[in-house]
C-alpha cells in the first residue's frame, strides 16, 4: 500500500487513541509490525497548540517514519492551519479527526458529529488537502446513528477531495463503544470507492481479523483497544494474515522487557511525577489476566516514584519467569 511517497509495509495500523498511542506506544507498535501508528488526537483550536498536553502529543524525536498527525476540529480554516503547522514540524501524513464520540469532541461540532453535517465535512476535507504537501487520511464511523449510516456519502465526498485513504469504524457517533462493531457498512464503502479503506472495531484476534479482510475486502486492519497492555499483537496478526502461522503468547521475560521499555520511555516523556501516574493504566494492561496481576494492579497504583514502580514491574514478571 502506498500513501504519497511512503510505502508502507503491511494493511496493519495503529489507532489513534486519546492518552494511549503517545510516542513510546507508538515506537513499540511499530517495532512490532504496524504500518503506521497515528498520534493522538491534536485539536486544531490555537489557544491550546501551545498546551503542554499538545506538546507532548506532538513529540516525534526519534520516531520511525512515516509519522503521522491526527488532528481535530469544525472550522475549515483552523483544521488548514493546524495541518500546515503539523506539516512544518514534521508530520509527513495528516489523519482528520471525524470517529471520535466522546461528548467533549462532539459537543463542539468535532470527531464524529462532524458526520451529521457533509457539506462541511466537505469544506474542511477540502482545506486541509489544499494545505498541505503530505498525504491525507480520514478516520470516520459508519454514520451520526444506526438510522442515518452515511460512510458511503462520506467516503465518496472524501474521495473526491483528494482523501488518500479512509479508516472506518464499524459503530455509529450514537453507538459509542456499545453493542458490536458491524462490518456490511464497511464493505459498502469498500466496494463504493477506489481509494484504500481500513476496517477497524471489535478486531482482537488474528482470526477475526481475517473473516473482517474477507468479509470486506478491506485493505488493512486498524487496531486500538486491543493492543492495549499487548504491543505485540501486531507481530501475531502479521504471521497469522501474511504467514498462515499462529504465534504462542509472549513469555513473560518478553512482557517484562516490553513493559520496562513502555513505562520507561512515559516517564521519560511525561516526567516522573505525570509519568507515574500515566504508567498505571499501561502496568494494569500488561498484567491483565496473568497469576496475581489483579492484586499487583492495585498495590502498584499506590507507588508514586518511577524508580519504586519499575522495580515492582521487574519484580512481577520475574515471578513468573521463575
Amino acid at each position: 500500500m502506498q500513501l504519497g511517497a511512503h510505502v508502507l509495509r503491511s494493511g496493519l495500523f495503529a489507532a489513534p487513541m486519546a492518552g494511549i498511542t503517545d510516542r513510546p506506544f507508538r515506537t513499540l507498535c511499530r517495532r512490532f509490525g504496524a504500518s503506521l501508528a497515528i498520534s493522538e488526537m491534536v485539536s486544531s483550536r490555537p489557544e491550546l497548540r501551545g498546551s503542554r498536553k499538545s506538546r507532548l502529543r506532538l513529540e516525534h524525536r526519534g520516531e520511525v517514519g512515516p509519522v503521522s498527525v491526527q488532528i481535530a476540529g469544525a472550522d475549515p480554516a483552523m483544521m488548514a492551519e493546524a495541518a500546515r503547522i503539523n506539516a512544518a514540524e514534521g508530520a509527513q501524513i495528516i489523519d482528520i479527526n471525524m470517529g471520535c464520540p466522546a461528548k467533549k469532541v462532539c459537543n463542539v461540532a468535532a470527531g464524529s458529529a462532524l458526520l451529521s453535517d457533509e457539506s462541511l465535512v466537505a469544506r474542511i476535507l477540502e482545506a486541509v488537502i489544499a494545505a498541505v504537501d503530505v498525504p491525507v487520511t480520514l478516520k470516520i464511523r459508519t454514520g451520526p446513528s444506526p438510522e442515518n449510516r452515511n460512510a458511503l456519502r462520506i467516503a465518496r465526498i472524501a474521495e473526491d477531495a483528494g482523501v488518500a485513504l479512509l479508516a472506518v469504524h464499524g459503530r455509529t457517533r450514537a453507538c459509542g463503544f456499545r453493542g458490536e462493531a458491524e462490518f456490511d457498512t464497511v464493505a459498502e464503502v469498500k466496494a463504493g470507492v477506489r481509494i484504500p479503506v481500513i476496517a477497524n472495531g471489535d478486531i482482537g484476534t488474528p482470526e477475526e481479523a481475517r473473516r473482517v479482510l474477507e468479509y470486506t475486502g478491506a485493505d488493512g486492519i486498524m487496531i486500538g483497544r486491543a493492543s492495549h497492555g499487548r504491543p505485540w499483537i501486531f507481530r501475531e496478526f502479521l504471521s497469522f494474515l501474511y504467514e498462515g502461522k499462529k504465534l504462542p503468547p509472549p513469555a513473560a521475560a518478553e512482557i517484562r522487557s516490553v513493559a520496562l521499555e513502555h513505562l520507561e520511555g512515559i516517564h521519560s516523556l511525561y516526567g516522573e511525577e505525570l509519568g507515574v501516574r500515566i504508567a498505571r493504566k499501561h502496568i494494569g494492561w500488561y498484567t491483565r489476566g496473568l497469576p496475581g496481576g489483579e492484586t499487583f494492579r492495585r498495590e502498584a497504583n499506590q507507588i508514586l516514584s518511577a524508580p519504586a514502580q519499575l522495580a515492582a514491574v521487574a519484580r512481577f514478571f520475574e515471578g513468573l519467569v521463575e
